[in-house]
């Protein structure tokens, strides 16, 4: 049986995917609990959904979002997490207690108690769905004798399994460090930055000694490296936004169907998986709207319950993307019985990132899932209903793209174009919108609505 790697016991251990992992939940009855009356696996109806979301603030509200979820489903979660990080889930643990203890978080006997539930199953680590300090995970470690991962440790762990890109693995990496740092104390000369299991798993091969000064400079080294792709994505935004093409950005709770619905809007083939945190790098596509005009839209990562603050610190430079987006497109899972939690915890992510103001759409995803009948699933201002899987409702959402967004703006013309101008009447038909069209004496008379970038090439054949 492997041994834990706290406690001065040297470096973290490396392994393959397949761990066997078993898990601990926390409740602290002391915190506001929401939404417990829904179990994970139970069926969202119609009418309880809309309830949850009348209880959400609405946007642009200073109110503490009171939705949270419940330990069980929370357990869950991390049940999901631990699956997409490539673990074997063998038991589960639900500790219940007034407070956390300062030193094993959840109390000497009750980890004694763990330790042979955890051993009865060959577990291979435990994973808390809670964070550690320092001193509580090689405390822990001590008394389970198994390697110990916290919360945040994991998602570090599956955001590094599935970063593709350079620049992907450098977010990864900073996270990491930053994660790293505080854990130095009594691990050994070496230990393994980037390593091969779930908890240690990394983008590189390298080994770092502890010594700090060398983590500082690793932690510089990928700053700069990353200020350089900043730098890269702001040269080419400059370039995209010295033509009127607004940016549409999707956000959304992990597994809310973002990648399905890119694809459905794009014909990409953006990679769509049920498993957590499937896309990491940040994709952009051209879609061609209603009215002839022409939007980009952004995939990006998808949100979680208590988003690691290293996590959306290192990854700023790819969620510059929602930022400096014209719209924000807000995917839910409406199928999901927990959707109303997840959308409280993706409006605090946007409200962190200064994008809450923002217009948006809510998109309530996967209409498919949702029992029928559908009758009271209506479209309103703020809401709309898709289902990417089946291509249900994407010309009335990029209808209703089409009009909220603002920039490069629809003008009715009338035209009186040369016949021998192919280029000019190629443009029109493939950019705009034609009302009527005749030809006489050479001219095609055309009544026409495009966009504002292809009128101001056209200028010279307007009628005044």
């Amino acid at each position: 049986m492997p041994k834990g790697s706290g406690g001065g016991q040297g470096p973290f251990v490396h392994r393959d995917s397949g761990e066997r992992a078993f898990l601990i939940g926390i409740d602290h009855r002391l915190r506001r609990i929401g939404g417990a009356g829904a179990s994970p696996g139970s069926s969202a109806s119609s009418k309880g959904q809309a309830a949850r979301d009348a209880a959400l603030p609405a946007r642009g509200s200073k109110a503490t979002l009171s939705l949270q979820f419940s330990a069980e489903e929370s357990l869950a979660e991390l049940h999901e997490l631990a699956i997409s990080a490539g673990a074997q889930v063998v038991g589960e643990f639900l500790q219940r207690r007034d407070k956390p203890d300062p030193a094993t978080l959840v109390g000497r006997g009750k980890l004694e108690e763990i330790a042979a539930a955890a051993a009865s199953v060959s577990a291979d680590l435990i994973l808390f769905d809670h964070d550690l300090t320092a001193s509580q995970q090689r405390n822990i470690e001590r008394i389970v004798d198994r390697r110990v991962i916290d919360r945040t440790q994991l998602i570090l762990d599956i955001f590094a399994r599935h970063a593709r890109t350079r620049e992907g693995q450098l977010q990864v990496e900073l996270a990491q460090l930053d994660y790293l740092l505080p854990r130095l104390s009594g691990r050994g000369i070496e230990m393994s930055q980037l390593g091969g299991g779930i908890g240690t798993r990394g983008p590189g091969e390298t080994q770092l000694e502890t010594d700090r000064r060398k983590i500082y400079r690793r932690i510089r080294h990928v700053k700069a490296q990353i200020e350089n792709v900043r730098r890269i994505r702001a040269q080419q935004r400059q370039r995209r936004e010295s033509i009127p093409v607004a940016t549409v950005a999707l956000v959304g709770y992990t597994n809310a169907g973002k990648s399905t619905l890119f694809n459905a809007l794009t014909n990409a083939t953006v990679l769509e998986s049920p498993k957590m945190f499937a896309t990491l790098d940040p994709t952009i596509r051209a879609v061609t709207l209603p009215s002839r005009r022409r939007v980009l839209l952004s995939d990006t990562v998808g949100f979680i319950r208590s988003l690691p603050h290293t996590l959306i610190s290192a990854f700023r430079a790819t969620l510059e993307e929602v930022e400096r987006a014209a719209l924000v497109l807000h995917i839910s899972d409406a199928a999901n019985p927990l959707s109303a939690e997840q959308d409280a915890e993706v409006e605090k992510v946007l409200t962190e990132l200064g994008v809450d103001a923002k217009p948006r759409l809510r998109v309530r995803n996967k209409l498919d899932l949702l029992p029928p009948p559908h009758d009271n699933l209506i479209d309103d201002a703020e809401t709309i209903y898709v289902s990417a899987a089946k291509g249900i409702g994407m010309s009335p959402l990029l209808e209703r793209i089409d009009r909220m967004l603002s920039a490069d703006a629809i003008c009715r013309i009338q035209l009186r174009v040369p016949q021998k101008e192919g280029k000019t009447l190629a443009l029109l038909e493939a950019r705009a919108r034609i009302h009527s069209r005749a030809y006489k004496d050479g001219l095609v008379e055309l009544d026409v609505e495009a966009p504002e970038s292809v009128v101001n090439r056209i200028r010279e054949w307007i009628l005044s």
